[in-house]
C-alpha cells in the first residue's frame, strides 16, 4: 500500500512539474536552450536526483550524478535563472559539479576534491617516472637572459618540475632546458607568446629657432582629403576643404564615389581655400589624396632650422641624441694647482613612445637647448632652454612645441673708417645700435608607427640655403627634383 501511494505521489509532482515548466505549451514545442532564461519551481520533499534530471532536461544539457548523490528537498523558486537554481540545489545539498567537456559531472564536494587530489597526485608521480629530455630553445628577438626570469629564475622555476633545470646562453640568446616531455611543450608555448619583435616608432622631429617679430608666417599648412571609386583608384588635385567640397559636388554617382576630409594626414588647420592653389596628390593603398599647401615665406636671418633629428626606437624603449661642444676652463683647487675641467652645450632629443592599442602613440619628450653664456670669474654659464612633457598624439599627426622665448641683448657700432675714432667729432662718423631680439624656441615632432603604412601620407617639403635646395621627402624617401618627374 505504502508503495502504490509513493507512486502515485511520484506522478503527481511529475505532472506538476511538467505544468510549471511549460505552463499553456504544446508538447511539440522544443524546451529552451538558454541557461540565463528565467525558471519556476515549487516542490516538496522532491528527490535531488529527479531535481537535477528534471533541471537538465529543462536546458538540454548531458549531467551525469555520483551514485552519493541522494536525499531530498523542498524549494519554492520563482523566476530564478537556471544556472542560479542549480547552484542553490548543489550547495544545500553539499554538492559540486564540474564540466568536462559538454558533460556536466554532479558529485559530493568532497568526493570530487578527493578525485582532484589523486588527479594531480598521479600527474606527478608520472612526471617523476617520466624520461627527462633535453631541447635547445633559440630565442630570436627578445632576451634570454629577462625571458630566463620570467620563468622564476635559477631559485624558484615554476614553469618546471622538480627534476627540471634550465640554462641560459648570452653568446647565441639560448635556453637550454631540461624537464619531461610535456613540460617543455607547456614552456615552448609561454616563449611562442613572449617571443614576439617589439614594434618600431620613428620620430622625426624639426628645431627652428624664429624670431617673434618676423613678418612673414613659417611653417607649412596641411590639409588632406580621402578620395575613393568602386571601380579603382582615383586622384585629383585641389586645396583645402573648399577644394574637397567641389569634388562631392562634381561626383554625380553618389553610388560610385565618396570624398572625406578625415585621413591619417598632418592637419594645422586649413579649413577654407589654400594660400594658393598648388597641390600636389599622392595616392597610397588606402587611396589617400595628400594636399599641401605652401605657405613658409620667412624672411632671410629671421628664421634659423637648429637641427632636425629623426630617432627609431622599439616600443616603450627611450631614445636620445645629442649634438654640441664641451667648454674648457681653469678650475684652481684648494692646494693652488689648476685644472681643466669641461661644461657640456649640448642640443638634445630623448623620446620614450608607448603605442596605444588603439594605434596612437604616448610620447614622453625631453628637449634641452644649451649655449654659451657670459663668463664669471673665468667659468663660463650655461643658458639652457628646455621642455619636458607627456603627449598622446595620432599615429602620423604632428605636434608643436612651443611658447620658450629668449632675449638676445645685441649692440651695433657703425663707423667710417679713421674718422669715426676721432675723440669727440668721431661721434658724428659713427653709430650706435642697440637692438633686442626676441626668440622662440619651437620644435614640430611627428611620430609614426613602422609597418603601418602611414609613413607613406607624410609628404614634407622643406627649403635652405643656396636655391634653397627644394627637397620633398615622402614618407621617409627623400625625391630629388629629377627623381620627381616632369608631370608632377
Amino acid at each position: 500500500m505504502r508503495s502504490e501511494l509513493s507512486r502515485t505521489a511520484a506522478a503527481a509532482i511529475a505532472a506538476t512539474l511538467a505544468l510549471v515548466l511549460l505552463p499553456g505549451a504544446v508538447a511539440a514545442e522544443p524546451p529552451a536552450t538558454d541557461t540565463r532564461e528565467p525558471i519556476t519551481l515549487d516542490f516538496q520533499d522532491i528527490e535531488t536526483r529527479a531535481a537535477l534530471q528534471l533541471l537538465a532536461d529543462f536546458a538540454e544539457r548531458n549531467l551525469v550524478a555520483s551514485d552519493a548523490v541522494s536525499g531530498s528537498l523542498t524549494l519554492r523558486l520563482a523566476q530564478v535563472p537556471w544556472d542560479q537554481a542549480l547552484d542553490l540545489i548543489l550547495r544545500t545539498q553539499g554538492l559540486d559539479k564540474r564540466e568536462i567537456g559538454n558533460v556536466l559531472l554532479v558529485a559530493p564536494a568532497a568526493e570530487i576534491a578527493d578525485r582532484e587530489r589523486l588527479e594531480l597526485e598521479r600527474r606527478r608521480q608520472f612526471s617523476e617516472l617520466a624520461p627527462l629530455v633535453t631541447e635547445f630553445i633559440q630565442i630570436r628577438y627578445a632576451s634570454a637572459a629577462e625571458l630566463f626570469e620570467l620563468l622564476g629564475g635559477a631559485e624558484h622555476p615554476a614553469a618546471l618540475s622538480d627534476r627540471g633545470s634550465v640554462l641560459v646562453d648570452d653568446r647565441t640568446n639560448a635556453v637550454i632546458l631540461t624537464d619531461t616531455a610535456g613540460r617543455i611543450a607547456e614552456i615552448r608555448d609561454v616563449i611562442a607568446h613572449l617571443d614576439v619583435p617589439v614594434r618600431q616608432v620613428v620620430i622625426e622631429s624639426r628645431i627652428v629657432n624664429a624670431n617673434a617679430n618676423f613678418s612673414t608666417q613659417l611653417g607649412i599648412r596641411w590639409g588632406g582629403a580621402a578620395l575613393r571609386t568602386r571601380g579603382g583608384t582615383t586622384v585629383k588635385l585641389g586645396g583645402g576643404l573648399a577644394a574637397l567640397e567641389e569634388l562631392q559636388r562634381s561626383a554625380t554617382d553618389g553610388a560610385g564615389l565618396s570624398a572625406s576630409p578625415d585621413g591619417p594626414v598632418t592637419d594645422l588647420g586649413v579649413s577654407g581655400n589654400g594660400t594658393t592653389r598648388f597641390g600636389i596628390g599622392v595616392t597610397d593603398s588606402a587611396d589617400y589624396l595628400l594636399d599641401v599647401e605652401i605657405s613658409a615665406l620667412a624672411s632671410e636671418g629671421h628664421a634659423e632650422v637648429i637641427a632636425r633629428p629623426t630617432l627609431i626606437t622599439t616600443d616603450k624603449q627611450p631614445a636620445t641624441i645629442q649634438s654640441g661642444v664641451e667648454i674648457p676652463y681653469q678650475e684652481a683647487s684648494s692646494s693652488g694647482a689648476t685644472s681643466t675641467s669641461f661644461k657640456e652645450a649640448v642640443l638634445s632629443l630623448a623620446v620614450t613612445p608607448r603605442i596605444t592599442p588603439d594605434e596612437r602613440i604616448i610620447m614622453d619628450l625631453a628637449v634641452h637647448q644649451d649655449s654659451v653664456g657670459q663668463l664669471y670669474n673665468g667659468v663660463p654659464s650655461i643658458d639652457t632652454t628646455s621642455v619636458t612633457t607627456r603627449v598622446l598624439v595620432e599615429n602620423g599627426a604632428t605636434i608643436v612645441l612651443g611658447g620658450m622665448f629668449r632675449t638676445n641683448r645685441n649692440l651695433e657700432i657703425a663707423r667710417t673708417p679713421l674718422l669715426g675714432d676721432v675723440p669727440v667729432l668721431g661721434r658724428l662718423f659713427r653709430r650706435t645700435l642697440k637692438r633686442n631680439d626676441k626668440q622662440e624656441l619651437l620644435i614640430f615632432i611627428t611620430p609614426r608607427i613602422v609597418g603601418t603604412g602611414v609613413a607613406t601620407a607624410g609628404l614634407l617639403y622643406t627649403t635652405d640655403a643656396a636655391d634653397d635646395n627644394t627637397r620633398v621627402d615622402l614618407g621617409g624617401r627623400r625625391i630629388s627634383k629629377k627623381n620627381r618627374g616632369g608631370g608632377g
